[in-house]
């Protein structure tokens, strides 16, 4: 197989994802906070509240528009570049998207038509149910994609049939409730959240700088920096979450994301800094934070996280069992009937057959597992490294930035309870130039999710390299390029009207509630 096409199917693949996901986090957790809202204003009839519902859902709606358009081109690829993956998972991975496509999409852009032209044709609290379902079909559009990518990090709930030579489902509720889809989900959800708050938060702080919209700016940015800070509190702890599971079930990622090329004495340290050396097997110049790690990956003190070097060796002794489970299947297929299959052969791909995708891996270097030599066999073992230096950057990237959102949500919030939003200028600009950092921490978040499984499309199931469809590379090249420059557009249009939005502001603003003015009447007062 020409990697060429592996590598170009996997890159256009990753520019349509990224691109797509610019979207998703602001979609989620901007549809939450116009929902909530709009939940103030029925409940209080102060109209400033509608006002701020109205605007922010203007903003909802353009990323909206933007997100389904690059959404559905996500679809079409995997049976365009991807043909071999969606016929072997297809019954699996076909389930959760035809749901999230029959339930949620549908939900969701029902409800968003009733929330733009529903003001004056529904009554308060019918519109109120109207913007939360659209809420609620956003979140369980984010649900249904994450049980399909869940799986393919955690592959429960299926089994191999050798007469199909595909994957098929034998427990759908296993899928549903697989534990890494549902640890993904979480985390994805409250990455969104922080998301929209960041952003109600940075572009509040702009009005507040430039005199503009005050009291719908400060009555904003009190909604993101609570609503935001207690998503950013979450998101750290369902990132514990996701480490934990990582540790059960891709060991691989999580020692790669840690650059622990060796294993060490239980508990393990998280390494705060260092430059790992593929090459060398080593990490440089490394600071460890003691028993962080292992706190972390196994919530105890005495269970060891193994190291990439051993994990390497595990790989080798997977592959020899593939290998035998792989003749077996050949075996298996050759009967003309079912009965004609020796039991023999029978028994060991009922022992070993779990261990077939690690035979695969081989068929990078040799048309037949079967025939590898053992240079091949190592070689193939080491393949189930991924790259660990982007790694280890990117995950810091992450929890960095989700640090510093926690500090940044935490101020305001602060701010707002003793009435001082506007008292320090320069946090105002900080929150300003802070809007796109929530962005670089989710791609960098989906980049480890998704580097981290490297090799696999399926995690021990099925490579990369055998998933693609037999696609020139000047087929790939050319929509490669097609889709730099349409998206190119695209995310130029969705800017412009972001900004013109933005700098417009709220059509028809109501003048302020009397409750408004509380603060600086008692400091006339105070000063009289």
């Amino acid at each position: 197989m020409d990697l060429d096409i592996v590598d170009l199917s996997r890159l256009q693949f990753a520019i349509t994802a990224l691109y797509h996901f610019l979207f998703v986090p602001l979609t989620l957790g901007l549809s939450v906070l116009i929902a909530i809202m709009e939940t103030v204003y029925v409940m209080t009839g102060r109209t400033i509240w509608r006002d701020m519902t109205k605007f922010w859902g203007v903003l909802f709606g353009i990323n909206f528009a933007m997100g389904v358009a690059t959404g559905v081109v996500m679809e079409f690829q995997f049976g365009m570049n991807w043909s071999y993956y969606s016929h072997y998972v297809g019954d699996i991975f076909g389930a959760p998207l035809a749901i999230e496509g029959l339930m949620a999409f549908f939900l969701e852009a029902t409800f968003v038509g009733l929330f733009f032209f529903g003001w004056d044709r529904m009554t308060k609290v019918g519109h109120l149910v109207a913007t939360w379902l659209v809420a609620l079909g956003s979140n369980f559009s984010a649900l249904w994609i994450l049980i399909a990518n869940g799986w393919m990090q955690n592959p429960v709930g299926a089994v191999f049939n050798p007469q199909t030579m595909r994957m098929e489902v034998n427990d759908f509720f296993a899928v549903l409730m697989n534990p890494v889809a549902q640890a993904k989900f979480v985390h994805t959800v409250s990455a969104g959240y922080v998301t929209a708050a960041i952003f109600v938060l940075g572009i509040s702080a702009w009005y507040l700088l430039k005199g503009r919209h005050v009291h719908l700016a400060k009555r904003s940015m009190t909604v993101a920096a609570s609503f935001g800070l207690a998503a950013s509190l979450s998101v750290v702890v369902l990132g514990d979450e996701s480490g934990y599971l990582s540790s059960e079930h891709q060991k691989m990622k999580l020692a790669s994301i840690e650059a622990m090329w060796d294993t060490e004495p239980a508990p393990a340290s998280f390494t705060a800094f260092g430059i790992p050396d593929r090459e060398a097997r080593e990490t440089h110049y490394a600071v460890h934070i003691p028993w962080a790690m292992g706190l972390i990956g196994t919530r105890s003190l005495t269970t060891e996280i193994p190291g990439i070097n051993d994990l390497v060796k595990n790989a080798e002794g997977l592959i020899r069992n593939g290998i035998e489970a792989y003749d077996a299947l050949q075996t298996i297929r050759m009967a003309k009937s079912d009965a004609d299959v020796p039991p023999a052969a029978r028994a060991v791909f009922e022992d070993k057959g779990a261990t077939m995708g690690y035979a695969l891996l081989l068929m990078r270097y040799v048309d037949d597992p079967r025939k590898a030599t053992d240079e091949q066999i190592r070689a193939a073992a080491m393949d189930t490294v991924p790259p660990v230096g982007p790694l280890f950057w990117t995950f810091r990237i992450m929890v960095g930035l989700g640090f510093f959102f926690i500090l940044l949500t935490g101020t305001f919030f602060w701010l707002s309870v003793r009435h001082k939003l506007d008292a320090y200028p320069w946090l105002l600009k900080l929150a300003v130039f802070a809007i796109p950092l929530p962005w670089i921490a989710a791609e960098c978040g989906w980049i480890v999710a998704e580097l981290g499984r490297q090799p696999w499309i399926i995690e021990g199931v099925l490579p990369t390299a055998m998933a693609v469809s037999n696609l020139g590379a000047s087929t790939l090249l050319l929509t490669i390029a097609g889709f730099i420059l349409i998206y190119t557009v695209l995310f130029i249009i969705e800017m412009k009207l972001m900004l013109k939005a933005i700098r417009k502001g709220p059509e028809h603003e109501s003048p302020p509630h009397l409750s408004f003015y509380a603060p600086m009447i008692e400091k006339l007062a105070r000063a009289r």
